[in-house]
């Protein structure tokens, strides 16, 4: 038996599909498309079952909802599992209402109904199974319960049967359109398609079906397609006042705690304060503990393993190799994974409790105004953890350019990658206030992704009018089971990068540093292959550092293979230095003294915003769609990261220096008002958001 999971995303279905399969999935990507597919027999059966994508409905607007209707139409399941959140019930059912409308076997799998009855709701399931004519079987697939019955309800011999939700006209038109097809398979399906307009239908529509279109528009003011998803509402809000029983419940934990953390005077104070304290936690403190004593023990580590090497008799640049090379440059990343540990872990807390839906929903309104949407602050997430899976999670936007920006602008985001860099300037330049520095990078990158968003809607991408359906879940305790998978799978890796990108670029760069151009080992540092280089293009970096140092502008650059690698190569150029070891580069005498408070949030800043790894840009040129869009959108992020890291060293350099004075602080005032008037008054001016938003049929629908 072949069948097919379908389901809301964050509906519980890959939950329900790790419980059905016992987690042993085969992992590939749909044909034409970068999207996961996974595929798996249900335990103790030969059933095949196939997860498809998190989808709100059949229409194609989004390549995971064309990935999930090929499938049906070309795979053609016996049966299909929908599982639907009754917590969210009127959303989850306009998916189930098209379902219902193929030729094939469908289970409603009722998920979380013990959370609905936590807020005073319980479900009929008799009635619903009434109203809906086909199988209902009430689960929760994160405790577990209700499974044995849902496996049982494939093996039953039940039928789906169709339901007539629409009015007498459109009905009529329908079965008129059902007999002109009638060898078809899923005739009602596609002829509710075809009076959408629904552009995967074209080949359907004859010259005879448009005289039927034709006939039933006659009778309407409005587009069909929007007749039609309203009468699924309304037979939804039919079927909810019937299997929907009330009763009186006190205001819940999660009432409360909204009234203050969605309060409209403090929800983003709090925010503020919450990423503050993630970073302070992550860099200051674990910082300050951490970072020095495994640096101390790294160094031991290279000490030691190259006398080894030296009483086994090793070559002097095979001992240079492993201790300046390899553990110098993989040691200085892997250094900072405590620091990741509790990156990751917070992150992992706010998500799994709730509290990033809210931020979500906190931020819609602003993201709108710009071009953007609440959905682009899911890829913004998880761009925290990797710029790689935050670009590809732009593909759940459904306006295409929206989709571009969120691509471009989702490496902004401080990255695992980046925290390195951070942690490291932070907690050397700014010590007791390294939390500060770092959450500070954190916002600066939001207010960078508002003020781009502007300028890319006003003169690029200038058909951006999506709209975000908001989700707000239960204050859930955090399943310590699902963070400490999370927390481990991303720190796993983090280490393969170190053990694979960033080890093969340590070498590499170990073997341009000891050889000159003429492939003689062991010359001076200043002499080198990756010197020289160096020097013709530090010129570049003069306006962010107020120095020509080649070895800072051949690590930011590195930051293209990955950004670990700038720490990494900044490590490895220390340690070959002469005389002075790898972890004291930037005291007196260090390759790297040169550094002021300054130049390090500047040269933080240029890693911040400049274009992201190869990984990264490759994922770009995937979503954006060509090379030419990709070099654009590299060169717009490299720009705009030298030019904000040039100013912040600029006026940085003048504080320090004590002649940033009273002409400069009313010039800087004026630049930041007239650019904050700009943004405002596009803000304010732009009158194109929907007045129903986050809730509304109408966005739901779109």
């Amino acid at each position: 038996m072949k069948v097919g999971l379908v389901g809301n995303q964050n509906s519980g279905k890959t939950t329900l599909f790790n419980y059905l399969t016992g987690m042993n999935a085969k992992i590939g990507n749909w044909p034409g498309v970068t999207i996961e597919k996974k595929v798996g027999k249900i335990k103790g059966t030969s059933n095949e079952i196939t997860d498809l994508p998190g989808i709100y409905s059949l229409s194609p607007y989004t390549a995971e909802e064309e990935a999930s209707r090929n499938y049906i139409f070309n795979e053609k399941p016996d049966v299909i599992i929908n599982i639907v959140d009754a917590t969210f019930l009127e959303r989850s059912l306009y998916l189930t209402t098209q379902l219902l409308e193929l030729d094939c076997k469908v289970i409603v799998a009722l998920n979380m109904a013990d959370m609905l009855e936590k807020k005073g709701l319980s479900i009929d399931i008799e009635k619903l199974e009434k109203q809906l004519k086909t199988r209902v079987v009430k689960i929760s697939a994160l405790k577990e319960t209700g499974m044995d019955e849902l496996i049982k309800a494939l093996e039953e011999n039940f039928e789906t049967k169709k339901n007539h939700i629409f009015d007498s006209k459109i009905e009529t038109g329908i079965i008129q359109m059902e007999e002109k097809i009638s060898k078809l398979n899923n005739k009602r399906f596609i002829a509710v398609k075809v009076l959408e307009n629904d552009k995967g239908f074209k080949k359907y529509t004859t010259q005879e079906l448009k005289n039927v279109i034709k006939e039933i528009e006659s009778e309407y003011d409005t587009d069909l397609e929007e007749i039609i998803a309203t009468e699924r509402y309304a037979y939804i809000e039919k079927v909810k006042k019937i299997c929907i029983k009330k009763k009186e419940m006190p205001e819940t934990v999660s009432d409360k705690l909204d009234k203050i953390l969605l309060n409209k005077w403090i929800a983003f104070p709090i925010f503020v304060i919450i990423m503050f304290l993630v970073y302070y936690l992550s860099v200051g403190v674990i910082g300050s503990f951490t970072v020095d004593w495994i640096s101390e023990k790294i160094d031991i580590m290279g000490r030691d393993v190259g006398n080894i090497l030296n009483t086994l008799g090793a070559s002097n640049w095979v001992i240079s190799l492993i201790v300046e090379g390899i553990i110098a440059g993989v040691g200085a990343v892997l250094g900072f994974i405590p620091q990741l540990i509790i990156l990751f872990l917070c992150i992992a807390i706010l998500e799994t409790t709730g509290y990033m839906s809210r931020i979500a929903l906190l931020l819609d309104k602003t993201f709108r105004k710009i071009g953007l949407s609440g959905k682009s602050l899911i890829p913004f997430i998880v761009g925290s953890g990797c710029s790689v899976p935050g670009i590809m999670g732009s593909r759940i936007i459904e306006n295409e350019d929206e989709r571009k920006m969120t691509t471009i602008l989702t490496p902004f985001i401080p990255c695992s990658a980046k925290l390195p860099i951070i942690a490291l300037f932070s907690g050397y330049f700014f010590k007791s206030n390294s939390g500060l520095a770092s959450a500070s990078l954190y916002f600066f990158a939001i207010a960078i992704i508002i003020f781009s968003a502007i300028i890319m809607k006003k003169f690029v991408f200038k058909n951006t009018s999506s709209t975000y359906i908001s989700e707000l879940p239960e204050y859930k305790m955090p399943s310590i089971k699902y963070i400490a998978k999370d927390v481990w799978d991303k720190i796993i890796e983090f280490i393969k990068r170190a053990g694979s990108i960033i080890l093969i670029c340590s070498i590499i760069i170990w073997f341009l540093l000891s050889f000159s151009i003429k492939l003689e080992y062991g010359v001076n540092i200043e002499n080198s292959i990756l010197a020289t280089i160096g020097k013709k293009i530090s010129w570049v970096f003069y306006p962010i550092l107020g120095t020509n140092s080649w070895e800072a502008t051949v690590s930011a650059i590195q930051g293209l293979v990955a950004k670990e690698q700038v720490i990494s190569s900044m490590a490895v150029i220390g340690e070959l230095s002469e005389g002075v070891d790898g972890s004291q580069m930037f005291l007196d005498g260090g390759v790297f003294s040169f550094f002021t408070a300054a130049s390090a949030y500047a040269f933080m800043v240029f890693n911040l915003f400049s274009a992201p790894c190869f990984g990264a840009i490759s994922a770009m040129r995937r979503e954006l769609g060509g090379n030419k869009k990709t070099i654009k959108a590299i060169a717009f992020q490299t720009i705009l990261a030298w030019v904000l890291s040039a100013i912040v060293y600029q006026i940085g350099s003048k504080i320090e220096k004590g002649t940033f004075n009273f002409t400069n602080v009313i010039a800087l005032g004026l630049i930041l008002l007239g650019v904050g008037g700009i943004v405002f008054a596009y803000i304010k001016n732009d009158n194109n958001e929907c007045a129903n938003c986050p809730y509304c049929k109408d966005c739901i629908k779109k």
